[in-house]
């Protein structure tokens, strides 16, 4: 029986999430190359001609954000399965993101070479699209697991500030050399916080009522002021 379209795109998804750790592991000697595409093959017991074939790069995109975004797929994976809603339904929602993120830095840990490399690719002209949909894709994961279900302005706003965040407490972890990241932690903690500030602020801002600030009244205040 031959395979379909969807069959194999389903298949080479699959291989890349099964691989992509091992590549980052290889990534910190061989960068994100075809090197550490074959080295990821042997550790996994993989033919390496359907590694490369895997991660040869499409719909544009390079070899290297093909792997990359591999591994953040697969952080995802191992991110819902470790930390589904129902757990974090117990939760307030500032420990359900602070153990979100925690999660993404803890499984990131040690490679930190790989991922310096990685904010290289990302941060290339050509990969700023992929890198910024990548950043959302991470940062959607993320809510929904923390159970969000806004439809509204807020779902965006929600997932670019904390794609936002997140990108910037990679950066800080891949040059961190505190005792235990405490430097990396602590940076995340500031960020949290400011995140449940504007959360705050925005829903006093928007709520109704008398005693909250209504935009509709101060613009008919200005249109028509009292006499």
């Amino acid at each position: 029986m031959m395979e379909t379209a969807a069959e194999t795109d389903h298949s080479l998804e699959d291989l890349r999430l099964e691989l992509a750790p091992h590549i980052a592991e290889a990534a910190a000697f061989d960068g994100w190359s075809e090197a550490a595409v074959e080295a990821a093959a042997e550790m996994s017991g993989v033919d390496p001609a359907a590694a490369r074939f895997a991660f040869q790069g499409e719909q544009g995109a390079s070899a290297a954000m093909t792997m990359i975004t591999a591994w953040a797929g697969s952080i995802d994976r191992a991110m819902a399965e470790a930390l589904p809603s129902e757990r974090l339904a117990t939760m307030p929602i500032r420990q359900r993101i602070t153990a979100l993120v925690q999660f993404r830095l803890d499984a990131i840990a040690g490679r930190e070479e790989a991922l310096r490399g990685a904010l290289v690719e990302l941060a290339k002209p050509r990969n700023i699209p992929a890198s910024t949909r990548l950043a959302w894709r991470s940062a959607d994961v993320m809510w929904r697991l923390a159970g969000d279900t806004a439809t509204d302005y807020n779902h965006y706003t929600k997932r670019a500030i904390l794609g936002s965040i997140y990108a910037a407490t990679l950066a800080m972890l891949a040059d961190d050399k505190s005792e235990d990241r405490a430097e990396t932690r602590a940076f995340l903690a500031r960020r949290i916080e400011g995140i449940m500030r504007f959360e705050k602020a925005k829903a006093q801002f928007l709520k109704p009522g008398e005693e909250s600030f209504s935009v509709t009244r101060l613009l008919g205040r200005l249109r028509y002021p009292a006499r």
